[in-house]
């Protein structure tokens, strides 16, 4: 029966539970030996180590102690590689390799950061934040997440990312691990197709507004009990766009007829193109279509649909050079 790897480890080098382990061989040791393989003299390998060559011999030898093996034959000024040489070296390069990759490991992170959005943010903000990054920071390493707020906000709590964008306020439960601070206003627009079905069933108020920011100044409006006459397409529970509809604009229509709780904003928007009903998003999402007359804005009376978009990182999350670069850029874009 074959003798797994494990195991022939252990034949060689028995564990003793009552006492640790310890290498006696040193990275110093090891280096000076890749050095003198490559460059064949311990004369080069100082000039390339920055070390005497007394020192480089030195180590060499007790290296060589450590293992019980001559690693080279002197012949003269020079050092000739024996048999045991190439497999010694091999095996050093990697334990030499492994330790300047764990050296360099905090540079690496310092260059890398993982980004959590909600929806809207990732579909239509994050890319010129990233672009941002990189314009400044070109060998940065940027990770991304894109979910509903809920989503996200889970992420964050797992520690899977190391800031988020989110356009819901996270729960008082999430206080526990969670910082948030405020980051930018955003505005919900309820809006229609051009010359929509709905608008004619219904009287509504035809507004003059000559602006070319007509969803800021909508054309019409609309009170909450004429609203609830017409279907709408909303986001799905966990959205952040879902929670302030249901805070600042549902509550005051209980007698609504129909809801729609759909996933994706896009399919939102193209709904409402075909005139199946009303829709309700970020200015964002809505804003080239309302420019280019394909779709209206709807006022609603006495309705505030503003909100705020946050920024969460978990407490105990390392905040890395990167991390607040980004966050001092976000503070400035506000």
């Amino acid at each position: 029966m074959p003798v797994s790897t494990s195991q022939q480890l252990t034949d060689t080098y028995p564990l003793n539970t009552g006492q640790a382990l310890l290498p006696k061989i040193t990275l110093k040791q090891l280096s000076v030996f890749i050095s003198i393989y490559q460059t064949g003299s311990t004369s080069a390998a100082s000039e390339q180590l920055h070390l005497s060559q007394s020192a480089v011999s030195s180590a060499l030898t007790e290296l060589e102690d450590r293992l019980k093996m001559p690693l080279f034959e002197r012949i003269g000024r020079r050092l000739h590689r024996n048999d045991n040489a190439q497999a010694i070296y091999i095996q050093a390069q990697a334990i030499v390799s492994q330790c300047l990759t764990l050296e360099q490991y905090h540079q690496y992170q310092a260059g890398r950061i993982y980004i959590g959005a909600s929806t809207t943010i990732g579909n239509y903000v994050l890319p010129s934040l990233i672009q941002q990054i990189y314009g400044e920071r070109p060998e940065a390493k940027i990770e991304f997440f894109i979910g509903n707020t809920r989503d996200v906000v889970s992420e964050v709590e797992q520690l899977k990312v190391d800031i988020a964008l989110v356009e819901g306020m996270p729960r008082p439960t999430d206080s526990k691990l969670i910082e948030q601070k405020a980051w930018r206003q955003d505005q919900l627009i309820v809006f229609a197709k051009k010359n929509s079905k709905w608008l004619q069933s219904i009287q509504a108020k035809l507004e003059d507004n000559n602006s070319d920011d007509k969803y800021k100044e909508p054309s019409y409006q609309l009170t909450t009990k004429q609203l609830a006459k017409i279907p709408l397409l909303v986001r799905e529970p966990g959205s952040g766009t879902r929670q302030v509809i249901d805070e600042q604009l549902l509550q005051y229509m209980p007698q609504a007829e129909v809801v729609f709780a759909i996933q994706q904003s896009e399919a939102i928007k193209n709904m409402v193109k075909a005139d199946i009903g009303f829709g309700c998003l970020s200015q964002h999402v809505i804003e080239a279509d309302l420019k280019q007359g394909s779709l209206i804005a709807i006022d609603i009376k006495d309705i505030d649909l503003q909100r705020i978009w946050w920024m969460i990182w978990h407490k105990q999350r390392h905040k890395s050079d990167i991390w607040q670069q980004f966050v001092s850029s976000l503070a400035e874009d506000n």
